[in-house]
């Protein structure tokens, strides 16, 4: 990243303030900084308008030898101005106790990152027995902190037949009404906070591939919670002031338009983000239409991406099964989980990357995050970790690569690309 005096012609600095933006076109927000202190996080500078490319001696290295600092994004039409990293919690309370999500928490934080992604379900793998302590990790935590300086986004789960012990008395987990109520009166509570920032559905009430499915079964179809009856219920706890935005996830081109038309149509709260996979490993689904669909200039839905490093297969580290890191890696630890980055030709689209990685000088994680983070479509990349130096390192791979990618390293990503589409596809 360069200095803003080289990346601008125009220059706005106030302090932190949700309502100051609502002005300005959401692609015309195209660089802020927070400063990494604590003590001055709130104040951060608008940058628009860029004039000048960043590069500096792209034939060398893409990186700048010195960290620069996160960027911050208008996330759809809300007034929410989030990082361009969102720290993931799924592992908090399953791979990591308290004490080192607080750790992670308090890096993330102190280092420039104002949002944070988790879920009613989690951690993950879902279970009855962990069920929840993710959001009480995070509630435990959110009591020493200013609450307005911590943005909270979470999730709904979808339609499920398994999942039916996050309810106390059902069956089959629906996005209706009484569903929708009683997942948010619970995740309040573990999270020891009177107000959602972000609620997201988790999947969707009606069939859709979901988790590694990637073609659609009209066999499949079934009769599901119509989007005006979803909204209703959600604007009825946005009046409450218990919600204050809302977007879905894992989500598809049809089910964007449909809740944006049925909010048009009925003067219903409009979503505002869509949570998807989104890597070099996954890329086809959102890039075919939910591009389009997405774009500021048409339905304005901001992308959280999740799984930038394909469950962690982009940084090699499964690609020697006996490795330490490997052993460790969620992909052992749970049988069964993301096989198609493990059962797919995805392993041999990674070696391939790495290459492309090596050639330029720098790590996999590097290059993964460095591309996801360059998507002009992108507002947030979920980064979650196990440990602090993880997340260390994810975060550093934001603040000293240039930006964007030299032309070089993209040519080289979108040459594997066009041998290997999607190839976690099984």
């Amino acid at each position: 990243m360069a200095s803003s005096s080289s990346s601008s012609s125009a220059i706005f600095s106030f302090v932190s303030n949700p309502t100051a933006t609502r002005s300005l076109p959401r692609r015309h927000i195209t660089r802020q900084h927070f400063a990494s202190s604590p003590n001055t996080r709130k104040k951060f500078t608008i940058f628009t308008q860029k004039t000048a490319s960043r590069r500096t001696n792209t034939a060398i290295t893409a990186k700048l030898g010195q960290k620069s600092a996160l960027e911050y994004r208008k996330l759809g039409d809300s007034d929410l101005i989030i990082s361009e990293i969102t720290l993931g919690t799924m592992t908090f309370g399953q791979q990591n106790t308290e004490k080192e999500a607080h750790d992670m928490l308090n890096y993330a934080f102190d280092n420039g990152i104002n949002v944070l992604d988790t879920a009613e379900a989690y951690p993950i793998p879902i279970s009855k027995e962990t069920q929840g302590r993710t959001d009480r990790y995070i509630g435990s935590w959110l009591k020493s902190q200013p609450r307005d300086k911590v943005i909270v986004a979470t999730k709904i789960s979808g339609y499920s037949e398994r999942q039916s012990f996050l309810r106390e008395n059902a069956k089959v987990l629906r996005v209706d009404a009484a569903n929708i109520k009683e997942s948010v009166e619970k995740s309040l509570q573990r999270l020891g906070t009177d107000y959602i920032d972000l609620l997201q559905i988790h999947w969707p009430d009606r069939y859709v591939p979901l988790f590694g499915e990637y073609f659609y079964d009209p066999s499949k179809w079934r009769p599901s919670v119509p989007f005006v009856e979803q909204l209703t219920a959600f604007k009825e706890l946005i009046v409450e002031g218990k919600v204050r935005y809302i977007g879905v996830s894992n989500e598809t081109s049809y089910g964007v338009m449909g809740f944006v038309h049925a909010a048009k149509d009925k003067g219903l709260p409009k979503i505002v983000s869509i949570q998807n996979s989104y890597s070099l490993l996954v890329r086809c689904k959102f890039e075919i239409d939910l591009v389009e669909v997405c774009h500021p200039n048409n339905c304005n839905i901001g992308l959280l991406s999740y799984s930038p490093l394909g469950g962690g297969a982009l940084t090699g580290k499964y690609l020697d099964i006996n490795s330490e890191a490997a052993k460790k890696g969620r992909l052992n630890l749970f049988p069964g989980y993301m096989e198609r980055y493990n059962k797919s030709i995805a392993r041999e689209a990674t070696v391939q990357y790495m290459e492309v990685a090596k050639k330029h000088g720098l790590t996999p994680v590097e290059l993964a995050l460095g591309f996801a983070r360059d998507r002009p479509f992108m507002t947030s990349s979920i980064i979650g970790a196990t440990s602090v130096d993880q997340l260390k390192e994810d975060i550093d791979a934001f603040l000293t690569l240039e930006q964007p990618l030299p032309p070089e390293v993209m040519a080289d990503i979108e040459s594997v690309f066009n041998r290997y589409k999607d190839p976690a596809i099984l």
